[in-house]
C-alpha cells in the first residue's frame, strides 16, 4: 500500500520529476504516482523552463506537501534515516550536498541546450559552445568523486548524488557526449541502475509529445 503521493510530468522529458522518483526508491518510500498531463500549466512550465520555481515533482506524505528536489531528498533523510539516502561520514555528507546543491542550482546552459529527452538519440551532436563549461564541470565532479571515494558511484554506494546527477547521465547518451573513460563508465553504471531502467522504459512508453522539445537537430 502507497504511503505518499508523489506528483510528477513527463516521465520523458521531465528531469525534475525522475530525481523525485530515484529519491523516493532509494528511501524505499512506497508512493502512488499522480501524473500531470503535459498540457497542464504548471508542467508545461517546468519542462520548457519557463518557471522560476520548480514546483513538480511534489511529496504529499503524511500532511507534509514537499516540492523541489533537494527539499524532498532532505526531507526523505528526516524520515528514512536508515536508506542509503547520505553518505555516513561527516565529510563525505558535506562533499555530497555541496554537489547536490551544484546540481541543483546550475548548469543553466547545458539543461537549455541539452533537454532531457529519454525517446531520443542524436548520434554525433554538435554541443554549443556555451554549454561545453557546464558539461566539463559535471565531469570534474564526477572525476574528483570518484576518486575520493572509489566508485562505483559517486559516493561509493548509491546516494542522493546518484539520484541528481543521473537525468545528466541520461542526457550525455541521448546527446552523444564524449566523454573519458571514467566518466563514461559511470554514466554506463547510472544507466544501468535498476530503477533508471525501470523509469526510461516507461518513458518510451509515454504517448505524449512535446513539440518544443522533440526537435530534429
Amino acid at each position: 500500500m502507497a504511503e505518499a503521493v508523489l506528483t510528477i510530468s513527463s516521465r520523458n522529458y521531465s528531469s525534475w520529476s525522475l530525481r523525485g522518483w530515484l529519491l523516493c526508491r532509494l528511501a524505499g518510500l512506497a508512493i502512488e504516482e499522480k501524473v500531470l498531463p503535459v498540457d497542464d500549466a504548471s508542467a508545461r512550465a517546468e519542462l520548457l523552463l519557463l518557471s522560476p520555481s520548480v514546483l513538480v515533482p511534489r511529496l504529499s506524505h503524511q500532511g507534509a506537501e514537499v516540492w523541489d528536489t533537494l527539499a524532498i531528498a532532505e526531507y526523505l533523510a528526516e524520515i528514512r534515516p536508515e536508506a542509503p539516502l547520505l553518505p555516513r561520514e561527516r565529510i563525505a555528507r558535506a562533499h555530497c550536498r555541496a554537489v547536490c546543491g551544484e546540481m541543483h542550482s546550475g548548469f543553466h546552459n547545458l539543461r537549455s541546450a541539452l533537454p532531457m529527452n529519454l525517446r531520443a538519440h542524436f548520434p554525433g551532436f554538435k554541443v554549443w559552445a556555451g554549454a561545453q563549461p557546464d558539461i566539463d564541470r559535471v565531469c570534474a565532479i564526477w572525476r574528483e568523486c570518484l576518486a575520493a571515494h572509489g566508485g562505483p558511484h559517486l559516493f561509493g554506494p548509491l546516494s542522493v548524488a546518484d539520484a541528481m546527477f543521473a537525468p545528466v547521465a541520461a542526457r550525455f547518451r541521448t546527446y552523444d557526449v564524449k566523454l573519458d573513460q571514467a566518466c563514461a563508465a559511470y554514466r554506463d553504471t547510472v544507466l544501468a541502475w535498476p530503477a533508471m531502467v525501470e523509469w526510461i522504459e516507461a518513458a518510451r512508453a509515454e504517448p505524449d509529445d512535446i513539440d518544443e522539445l522533440d526537435v530534429e537537430f
